[in-house]
């Protein structure tokens, strides 16, 4: 029995980490208005390595239409501008040597439902993880019939197993309705 609630306790961890994953996913996706998790997972070559920018940098939002980017260090500044340029966000930084301003234009029509696009797949991503992980813990409660447990304990594990799989593909759900009507707000 107490094997059986380990395997459900870390289903449920792993699926709570999908969705982390998915909302940093979705925080990448702009929607109009500038936050600096648009510029999350850029990375520059600092001394060699490559550095995520918010290690390098602070990274803030003075009003709703930009985002600006101040360097630890002034000689890195055209480094970071060339992630920002070369990293396909759409967007056109401008530099004054202290910082780094990026104006978010507003959205058309055509992008948002791009926008929208995207997010429903990585929406489709997260349901397929938490399935997987449905599936890996599945088949972990079976292995334990091998080895001796009854198996009408196994098929009640398994029923909140999959009760677990809803839950979180809802919690899914509600995520990706309310990121869509933040894109398609205008």
């Amino acid at each position: 029995m107490e094997e059986i609630e380990l395997y459900l306790e870390d289903a449920k961890d792993t699926m709570e980490g999908a969705i982390k994953h998915l909302i940093i996913e979705l925080g990448k996706i702009r929607a109009g208005k500038a936050s600096p998790q648009m510029l999350e997972g850029l990375q520059i070559d600092y001394y060699g390595s490559m550095t995520p920018l918010q290690n390098v940098a602070t990274i803030n939002t003075p009003d709703a239409r930009t985002i600006a980017v101040k360097p630890f260090e002034r000689k890195i500044i055209n480094d970071i501008e060339k992630a920002i340029r070369n990293g396909n966000l759409g967007f056109s930084p401008s530099n004054d040597g202290e910082m780094i301003r990026i104006s978010v234009p507003p959205l058309n029509e055509e992008r948002r439902k791009e926008l929208a696009k995207r997010a429903k797949n990585e929406i489709e991503t997260a349901k397929i993880n938490i399935r997987n992980i449905r599936q890996d813990a599945n088949n972990s409660l079976r292995k334990l019939t091998k080895e001796g447990v009854a198996e009408d304990l196994v098929k009640i594990s398994e029923d909140r197993v999959q009760k677990l799989t809803d839950g979180f593909i809802s919690k899914v759900e509600q995520i990706y309705s309310a990121k869509e009507k933040e894109i398609m707000e205008v």
